[in-house]
């Protein structure tokens, strides 16, 4: 049997993406375990009607949800997420079993790949929260910052992000820590530029 391929984390950005959360429904492990194998079949068989469209997923098993669907070891630092009270934020613990991270050039084919994921698991799974996304002129994030400057990129993306020799059973796997957050638009406008920039940290 060839070993398996590893899920494109990796990828290039896209200027359309689908971020879906799901919780396993009481009951429902049985049909998800059945369905995770297929997931890459329903990527090819979507991604197959345009090439060009470069769709890709990646799905991603929160902690919970990994002792109700696998017996045997798990990753070593798999973890819910510890819930975060500052003096003027928080950072909640939300729900959430399964992610499925869509991307391609267009937002159509993200779309139709989402409902054949979530219809093969009908049933099992309740989808909790679902984000549509988009590149934002120059690859700004809503602030007016360019995102993600500071990621590593090639090998060196490629060492940060995987896990490696320290646990060996998952060795080539990663991490996935996924934060949502709420923006006072109004308030972020009335800053100055410079005031913006000390804010974030950088021009």
């Amino acid at each position: 049997m060839p070993a398996p391929l590893p899920q494109p984390v990796l990828a290039p950005l896209t200027p359309a993406a689908i971020f879906l959360i799901a919780t396993i429904d009481e009951g429902g492990e049985a049909a998800v375990n059945e369905a995770l194998p297929g997931l890459a079949g329903l990527v090819r068989a979507v991604g197959f009607r345009d090439p060009s469209k470069n769709l890709s997923m990646v799905t991603s098993i929160g902690s919970d949800a990994w002792d109700r669907l696998f017996s045997g070891p798990r990753p070593a630092e798999l973890h819910p997420f510890v819930e975060l009270h500052g003096a003027r934020h928080h950072a909640p613990s939300t729900p959430g079993d399964l992610l499925f991270h869509i991307r391609a050039e267009v937002l159509d084919v993200c779309f139709e790949l989402a409902g054949q994921v979530a219809k093969s698991m009908a049933g099992a799974i309740t989808i909790v929260d679902e984000v549509h996304g988009f590149k934002f002129f120059d690859n700004r994030d809503l602030l007016g910052f360019v995102d993600g400057t500071e990621n590593p990129d090639g090998p060196v993306a490629v060492s940060a992000s995987q896990i490696g020799a320290e646990d060996p059973d998952f060795a080539g796997g990663c991490y996935v820590h996924v934060q949502k957050y709420l923006h006072d638009m109004a308030s972020w406008e009335a800053l100055s530029v410079t005031e913006q920039e000390r804010v974030i940290g950088r021009t």
